[in-house]
């Protein structure tokens, strides 16, 4: 036995008595949230669909799920996803191809949960549930030798990294330091060209309230088209925006070649929040994409993103992940081209400056003056507050290997 050996996975619900972390809430739950207003996506061009940005694609499914990866020697590694359905594939299908490993193990581990998913897997919410397992493991493998995590992906090349803002107030991301302020587009191509004057009419305020020189971008979301896209780079381009993000769904590889060789030279494509694995954002490479934005709580995890970099570094393509917290840090200043990362300001009123995932982990490192310095505590800082209360997200079934409650495979002494 050693003090690393992986003996426990469990997936939990944050209770419903809790608050839940800004970014995990529901439509339901924001209330007044900035989060929860009128916002371009997929679901636009249905009208019934169009005065929020949950509306029709988010699911009341249980909320925000903990998991909770625990070695040997009672150190616990965390990390967060969401949904019913994830801690079901966590706890009934990946639990019993992770316990009974090294937490140091990441590649053979990963291998493990990817290959035997790969019938019903491959992309979406298969690779969210391999990805959270896979940065618990991370932080508890950081927790056992008391190293933080980018001490253990290689050493960081710098201290703190320059952060830009995403969220609804520009003024308040220039006032506070920030490298630039990413705004969400609100009108999709199916409210016609009024739809389009507002967006541009948007970025002029946004750009009256800024300085001359403050970066702006544009985050799209996967609800536009081709033709749509390349009009709104070259509109809001004499604006000082540098970037539209995401402008189409994540498979439309074609579409992005397009829309990269009709856009402005001085803008770049950015894409990927809503791609998997190396071999998915090696098509973005081959697309042209200028910049590939990883989200690491979806792509994969750590482990995956590692390898994503090196696909990036070949293609000599610009890594600048989504929004993921603490581990989007530790794996930014390791990289050698790892200058911005994106921070995002969860605050109700869109002003204030606050951990992502708060109250439920203490730890974050927030950025000050518009730079995020990552500390060296193990893993990736984070301890679960004591005070939420956690309910066993999958039930214990007889007979499903697996499950914690319900006679796995590790509860038969196998």
């Amino acid at each position: 036995m050693t003090a690393d050996r992986i003996v426990d996975v469990r997936a939990s619900f944050v209770g419903r008595d809790d608050p839940e972390p800004p970014a995990a809430g529901k439509a339901g739950r924001r209330g007044d949230h900035w989060l929860g207003g009128k916002v371009a996506n997929p679901m636009t061009r249905y009208a019934e669909f169009r005065d929020s940005r949950d509306a029709g694609i988010g699911a009341d499914d249980g909320g925000t799920v903990v998991v909770e990866v625990e070695a040997e020697s009672g150190a616990v590694g965390v990390w967060t996803t969401g949904g019913l359905a994830a801690a079901a594939i966590i706890e009934q299908h990946l639990a019993r191809l992770v316990k009974g490993e090294r937490a140091s193990a990441h590649t053979r581990i990963w291998d493990r949960m990817f290959a035997s998913t790969l019938r019903y897997g491959r992309k979406g919410l298969v690779l969210h549930a391999i990805s959270a397992v896979d940065l618990a493991i991370w932080d508890l493998h950081g927790k056992v030798v008391g190293e933080p995590v980018h001490a253990l992906i290689g050493g960081r090349i710098r201290d703190s990294v320059q952060v830009y803002a995403t969220g609804p107030r520009p003024e308040t991301a220039a006032a506070l330091g920030f490298a630039g302020a990413k705004l969400p587009l609100v009108w999709g191509p199916s409210e016609g060209e009024a739809g389009f004057r507002n967006n541009v009419a948007l970025a002029r305020e946004a750009r009256a309230a800024v300085p001359a020189d403050f970066p702006l971008m544009y985050d799209c979301w996967m609800a536009l088209d081709v033709d749509y896209a390349v009009r709104l780079a070259h509109a809001v381009e004499p604006l000082g925006f540098t970037w539209i993000e995401e402008p189409l769904p994540p498979d439309d590889y074609a579409g992005l070649r397009r829309i990269r060789d009709r856009m402005p030279p001085t803008m770049t494509l950015n894409t990927g929040e809503h791609e998997y694995t190396a071999a998915g954002f090696r098509l973005l490479c081959e697309a042209g994409v200028d910049v590939i934005q990883p989200d690491l709580g979806w792509c994969g995890g750590m482990t995956e993103v590692l390898r994503i970099a090196d696909v990036a570094r070949v293609y000599d393509v610009r890594v600048i992940p989504h929004t993921c917290g603490m581990p989007n840090y530790h794996f930014v200043v390791t990289q050698p081209g790892g200058d911005l990362a994106e921070f995002p300001v969860l605050s109700t009123d869109g002003v204030s400056v606050a951990p992502q995932h708060a109250p439920l982990f203490s730890g974050e490192d927030i950025p000050v003056n518009g730079w995020l310095t990552v500390g060296e505590a193990p893993g990736f800082g984070l301890t679960l507050n004591p005070d939420m209360r956690l309910v066993p997200a999958v039930p214990g079934l007889p007979g499903v290997p697996g499950s914690r409650r319900g006679g796995g495979v590790d509860d038969q002494g196998q």
